[in-house]
């Protein structure tokens, strides 16, 4: 049996009984609460801690041990004690963030929206990662901190509803200004600050003189420094993983790289169970013996005659035949071990799907964020490894992106919403190429990207039709309105010289008028779509 210690918060006259493990009172103050933690810590071997409202009663203890013998590390209630939408100020930095829509209470999700009222941490987490911070007033804020700066640094944290009872009284929250402002302060940086600050300002989130005295206090603030990623806790290895994986390759106009991709696919330790081409090369331009090049291969070969990212990929799923369905691109190049490292991650993380990573040449080194395994906000379908029959609550790719960029997020978001659990592993890895013809650049969705914008001066990023459909589709109409604010604000940043970043800030002011016009008619087109989409298929149940 785990050793679980319980720290009760709140009232010390409102003992209960616990037999799992020490049970320690403290107060509801961070930081007496996170110098606890500290010294307790120095003396216990519990398995994790359990933090608890005193006025709460307590959870399940068969629950409590099922939740421990899993592969996440935090789990807590604080969805379902009133923090969704908690801290209201992350809307003015990270308004269309996909962990910024929330889950539906009711059921067990992935959410950093974490109530130390409710909440079990395995003590591993506590060490590496430290606890609550001590600079704030709100044991709300300092969950919510905790919550965000563990699920970033690799640690996973799921919403539990049921660690709570449903008739349980929810404490009024109470959330200082200055503790909003401290939150973008250690979550986002002082740049973000100043900008929190300034919209707050502009949209009387707030009233000036109490901006102002919640800015002079978080100024005062030093940050803290916490390790840079979690070391999992996770299953062993399993030398025996297997798996009847369909490989969904769509392509158009690139079959130079698809001879690469199919040979690698060939030479897979383990093998594919089948490998679905969906090809929408147009037909005076189709290679007829190319197959045949393949004949090794448990090769499925399809024609259509329409292309579409959205409408290929759905035909292709409605095909396939095995458990679980590998995404990659017909420009990418993969490592013998691709499917196998898939595979062992699904078994090791106990999870329905996996993503990894691209490395794309022309642009460099990854973000530091797909350096080490973590719970993924990203749904990349040029590497991506996923139980088939979870898309029968999900459906598939909504055909409003069919010639549009972000079909992939929209999808990985609906997963994500309905609970799935999404890791990324960096360690599965491909190569793409970015292919100069095909692809989306026959339907002219590719646009410019952050990485250009900020390096080019005459470079702008601005969201497509297709991110306003679905910023639209998942977040408020205040969410989608400071994400255009941020939009335009980037558009006048460049790296490099003092010269430089000027001559991008003039070349932005002069643009301004036309980018302002553009977005608000690509606002206007989202918005027609939204009355005629989403149109999403349905993955057919097979007959038992």
């Amino acid at each position: 049996m785990s050793v679980i210690d319980l720290f009760l918060i709140g009232d010390s006259e409102s003992f209960q009984a616990w037999s799992m493990g020490e049970v320690v009172f403290c107060s509801s103050n961070p930081a007496a609460l996170s110098s606890m933690i500290q010294k307790h810590l120095l003396k216990t071997n519990a398995d994790a801690l359990l933090f608890w409202d005193a006025s709460f009663p307590l959870p399940p203890k068969d629950l409590v041990e099922q939740l421990l013998s899993s592969t996440s590390e935090v789990w807590h209630a604080g969805l379902k004690l009133g923090l969704s939408g908690k801290p209201e100020i992350i809307d003015y930095v990270s308004p269309t963030w996909m962990l910024n829509r929330d889950p539906d209470s009711s059921i067990e999700a992935t959410s950093w929206r974490l109530s130390l009222r409710a909440c079990l941490i395995r003590s591993g987490v506590l060490r590496q990662l430290g606890g609550p911070r001590a600079e704030y007033d709100s044991l709300d804020v300092a969950g919510l901190d905790l919550g965000l700066r563990y699920i970033r640094q690799g640690a996973f944290v799921r919403h539990v509803p049921a660690l709570i009872q449903e008739q349980q009284q929810v404490p009024d929250l109470k959330i200082p200004l200055s503790d909003e402002l401290l939150f973008i302060r250690y979550g986002f940086g002082r740049r973000w600050v100043r900008w929190a600050f300034l919209r707050a300002a502009l949209t009387r989130f707030a009233r000036l003189g109490e901006l102002y005295k919640a800015w002079c206090k978080v100024s005062a603030q030093k940050v803290h420094q916490y390790p840079s990623f979690y070391r999992q806790h996770f299953l062993p290895e399993n030398d025996s993983v297997t798996g009847k994986v369909s490989v969904l390759v769509p392509t158009l106009k690139r079959y130079p790289y698809l001879r690469v991709l199919l040979d690698q696919l060939r030479r897979q330790i383990i093998p594919p169970f089948e490998v679905l081409v969906i090809d929408q090369t147009p037909e005076d331009q189709r290679e007829s013996g190319l197959q045949n090049e393949f004949s090794d291969l448990p090769l499925r070969w399809f024609f259509l005659d329409t292309p579409g990212q959205c409408s290929s990929r759905n035909f292709g799923l409605l095909q396939a035949q095995g458990d679980f369905i590998l995404f990659v691109d017909d420009d990418d190049e993969i490592q013998p071990d691709l499917i196998e490292k898939h595979l062992e991650t699904l078994a090791r993380f106990q999870t329905t799907i996996t993503n990894g990573v691209a490395i794309e040449p022309a642009i460099g080194d990854l973000p530091k964020g797909f350096s080490f395994v973590r719970i993924s906000n990203v749904f990349p379908t040029n590497n991506t490894l996923i139980r088939k029959d979870v898309l029968h609550k999900s459906g598939l790719f909504d055909l409003a992106y069919d010639h549009g960029q972000r079909a992939d997020h929209d999808l990985g978001m609906r997963l994500y919403l309905q609970g799935e659990l999404m890791v990324l592993n960096p360690d599965v890895k491909v190569v793409h190429h970015h292919a100069p013809m095909g692809g989306l650049r026959e339907h002219k969705a590719r646009v410019n990207t952050y990485a250009a914008s900020r390096t080019q001066l005459f470079k702008q990023e601005l969201p497509s039709v297709s991110d306003l459909y679905l910023s639209k589709r998942y977040f408020s109409d205040r969410q989608v309105r400071e994400r255009l604010w941020i939009d335009l604000i980037g558009t006048f940043s460049v790296k490099g010289s003092i010269l430089k970043r000027f001559l991008k800030v003039l070349i932005a002011i002069l643009l301004l008028p036309k980018n302002i016009h553009l977005l608000r008619q690509r606002t206007k087109t989202a918005e027609r779509m939204l009355v005629i989409y989403p149109e999403i298929p349905q993955l057919q149940q097979e007959d038992s």
